[in-house]
């Protein structure tokens, strides 16, 4: 036995001292043998494309923290929708960027019929039918405090009543045609309750994606940069309704209570870190599971990629092949339009 391997001293074959009985580079040697046992593929049928949505008429607003991702109004997130359609991927995510006077303690905003989420979710639809449309549901674009729910006296975020926000939010969305929800608070609870309130208004198509392992992490300030919470928030943390990184028995423990209460599908957030919970809730669960390679990992490779350090076409579609061989059914990324059209060439 030599590094593992079982070695032999057969001289019938001409071969004098040892050898290795198996050979896995001859698989590796040419194309058509590493695509014959390749395990994973990547096609744009895998990825969610995220869209920060602003009011107005006016030009697409660059994100400074985020390279090649810009605020758009609904008119242009309309053409967007069309291109990135066109080139396969099957689901957009939008996330409103509010108006400060639609900031509200009681987040009233986050279900207005009239809002701009609900109108950003009829146009799309309205252009692009065939193209699935989910929605952010959590109170935080909705909030003066940058939190994902509403806030006691004393600073903390109250579970039972986010959750009533929470499910008006949600229907909101639903009747304005979205496809699938997806509650990225956090809140207990409240996974049972925006199923029991869509099945009882007769929307018993809208799937959700629970966020049910998201973690408080530190990879999201340039998401929050593009929401216009970095203020807000004032360096406040999430830990009381976020998970813990240090933990992984608890987000097997979530994961398994939101599929429970009527969960379609779940998102592990952020992704790269925490492909360990990708891989243990696949395994767990065998459900649809998706991950959400979050606006910190993006800008870390185009920074380095800007930079030179990486080539960034080829990190990408490493990152990607990452999350899939990790067990995701798809990515919810900034990269899926780039993506995408690297397939498509």
């Amino acid at each position: 036995m030599i590094g593992g391997f079982t070695v032999t001293n057969n001289t019938q074959f001409g071969i004098r001292g040892p050898f290795p009985a198996s050979r896995p580079r001859r698989m590796r040697r040419d194309v058509f043998s590493r695509d014959l046992m390749r395990e994973c593929e990547i096609s744009s049928k895998l990825l969610i494309q995220p869209y920060f949505v602003i009011e107005g008429e006016g030009p697409d607003v660059p994100v400074p923290s985020m390279p090649g991702v810009h605020r758009v109004t609904v008119k242009s997130l309309v053409s967007k929708a069309k291109k990135v359609f066109e080139l396969g991927v099957p689901m957009i995510v939008l996330f409103p960027v509010t108006d400060d006077a639609a900031k509200t303690d009681d987040c009233a905003g986050a279900y207005d019929p009239n809002g701009l989420a609900q109108r950003a979710i009829n146009a799309v639809k309205q252009a692009v039918p065939e193209l699935g449309v989910m929605t952010d549901v959590a109170l935080d674009p909705y909030s003066p405090h940058g939190h994902d729910g509403l806030m006691d006296e004393g600073g903390y975020i109250v579970n039972d009543e986010t959750v009533e926000v929470l499910v008006k939010q949600a229907l909101s969305h639903a009747k304005a045609g979205a496809d699938v929800v997806g509650p990225s608070d956090m809140m207990d609870g409240r996974v049972g309750r925006i199923r029991v309130a869509l099945e009882s208004e007769g929307h018993i198509h809208t799937r959700i994606l629970s966020y049910s392992a998201k973690y408080a992490s530190a990879f999201y300030g340039p998401f929050r940069d593009a929401v216009g919470a970095t203020d807000t928030l004032a360096g406040a943390d999430k830990f009381t309704y976020q998970l813990d990184p240090a933990n992984s028995d608890e987000a097997m423990h979530e994961i398994a209570a939101d599929l429970q209460e009527g969960a379609d599908m779940i998102m592990v957030k952020p992704g790269l870190p925490y492909l360990d919970i990708v891989r243990r809730a696949k395994q767990q669960f065998a459900v649809p599971t998706y991950a959400y390679h979050v606006s910190g990992e993006y800008a870390m490779l185009k920074a380095a990629s800007q930079a030179g350090w990486l080539e960034e076409k080829k990190v990408v579609m490493e990152t990607m092949m990452a999350f899939r061989r990790a067990g995701c059914d798809g990515v919810l990324t900034y990269y899926a339009h780039d993506i995408a059209q690297w397939l498509n060439d």
